[in-house]
């Protein structure tokens, strides 16, 4: 087996035992970066040079015995919207081209002081607003499963980088499905935190974000593996002083079967019947590692498309007027459609909505009273082919629906963890598993079981 298909686990181990070195492992992943991401555009800046040096000093600190960092020598990559000095913070647009921070995200840091070597920067669709990656900047990302098929967004780079091993693991964020929606369509595994329990903080293209973004935004890990999920998560955890709404919690863990709710076909629109197959053979995985699974929904589904919408649209329409000199024509097409000519939403309706919020938070927190998690697919439909999304009036409204199961860990600062669960027509198929706050280790556990007993196998190679 080559370096570039094993686990981020497991060449943090390789380095530590003296099997194969830091370099030989950065080596081999810049190869494996010259040999697929022509076609793919998935890395838009290699960061070549200081990943080599950075690989040699850890060499040298293991030879001389110093003790190392979990990841100490295994590559990353990192989403173009988090701030990493040396690389600009792009967003995807050609205006922020050269806009160079000045200090690390507080993630990156973290990862770094762990021992991770930043090797790359993934692409994005501009400013993170469409669920299909491409921007007028660095252009589009090919899916490597059927480049018909669009990667997700906003963190299809990094999924497209990790699914071919290009990358072993990698840093993205998530306010409508970001970490979970490339991760359905390109097979690999992560989870939107736990809201606050990971530290958010860039300074490009503003410090002080939305409150959409400070409700309902979580950086978090992908991979390949959940058990790299589950290291990347623990790494980057905890209270940090830039983002004074992260804590440092105690995450669940419950000694006793865990308790399944099973929704493979969830209220408020249509479901693939092949992708509610791959939903419930994930549920009989975990009923044959002890889970207890029962058919049950939470109260507010269909409703949390229109709460979700309200409030990351009442932000969406304040900045769209400054955003539209700085976006394509297929992004703000996009935009423009996903608002669907609401008026700007007045401060009373936005404070009924934060009452909703509270009111649905609720009724979920009662429901995870009852069921430990709730299992169901990632998305209701097979990824859209590349232009569906922005091809007439009415699309990105539809490509919300679809995507409906991933707003419940937006809206409600939920954990959310997606895990690749089968195949439908040549398409790797994920499914969610949320719970509620501070169940992040519990969705962990039960995405564990799942890769053991369906998981898809990456990395692919799409040549």
């Amino acid at each position: 087996m080559k370096l570039w298909q094993l686990s981020a686990i497991e060449l943090a181990s390789g380095i530590s035992k003296g099997e194969f070195t830091a370099t030989q492992v950065v080596t081999e992943h810049l190869e494996r970066i010259k040999e697929v991401n022509a076609a793919l555009n998935a890395i838009v800046v290699v960061m070549a040079e200081t990943a080599i040096k950075s690989a040699a000093e850890v060499d040298r600190a293991r030879a001389k015995g110093e003790r190392l960092g979990p990841l100490a020598g295994v590559p990353m990559t990192i989403k173009e919207n988090i701030d990493c000095v040396g690389t600009a913070t792009t967003q995807g647009v050609p205006a922020l081209a050269e806009a160079f921070p000045t200090m690390n995200s507080p993630i990156v840091d973290r990862m770094l002081a762990a021992g991770a070597i930043p090797i790359g920067r993934t692409n994005l669709p501009e400013m993170g607003l469409r669920l299909h990656t491409d921007n007028a900047l660095r252009g589009p990302t090919i899916n490597p499963w059927n480049a018909d098929r669009t990667t997700g967004g906003s963190s299809g780079g990094e999924a497209v980088a990790l699914a071919t091993g290009m990358s072993p693991i990698g840093l993205g964020n998530d306010i409508g499905g970001s970490l979970r929606n490339p991760a359905n369509c390109c097979g690999i595994a992560s989870i939107k935190p736990t809201q606050g329990i990971v530290p958010h903080a860039v300074t490009i293209p503003s410090e002080d974000e939305p409150i959409s973004f400070q409700l309902m935004l979580s950086d978090g890990p992908m991979a390949r593996r959940v058990a790299d999920v589950r290291l990347g998560l623990d790494l980057m955890r905890g209270h940090h002083p830039r983002d004074p709404n992260s804590m440092s919690a105690e995450l669940s863990t419950i000694d006793r079967p865990l308790k399944i709710a099973l929704m493979a076909e969830p209220p408020g629109g249509d479901t693939d019947s092949r992708i509610a197959d791959v939903t419930r053979n994930a549920a009989s995985a975990l009923e044959a590692a002890g889970c207890i699974v029962t058919q049950a929904s939470p109260p507010g589904m269909v409703q949390m498309i229109e709460l979700w919408t309200h409030l990351l649209d009442n932000d969406v329409s304040l900045t769209l007027p400054l955003l539209a000199p700085l976006l394509s024509g297929d992004a703000m097409a996009f935009l423009e459609d996903f608002r669907d000519g609401r008026q700007t939403p007045s401060v009373e309706d936005y404070g009924t909505w934060l009452t909703t919020r509270m009111a649905v938070s609720r009724q979920w927190a009662t429901f995870f009273g009852e069921h430990d998690l709730l299992l169901s697919p990632t998305w209701t439909q097979l990824p859209f082919h590349v232009g569906w999304d922005i091809a007439q009036k009415g699309r990105a409204v539809e490509t919300m629906q679809q995507a409906r199961c991933i707003m419940p860990g937006n809206a409600l600062g939920l954990p959310s963890a997606c895990v690749p669960s089968g195949m439908v027509d040549g398409m790797p198929v994920g499914v969610l598993l949320t719970g509620g706050r501070f169940s992040d280790y519990l969705c962990l556990d039960g995405a564990a079981m799942i890769e053991t007993a369906l998981g898809v196998e990456t990395p692919i190679d799409p040549r």
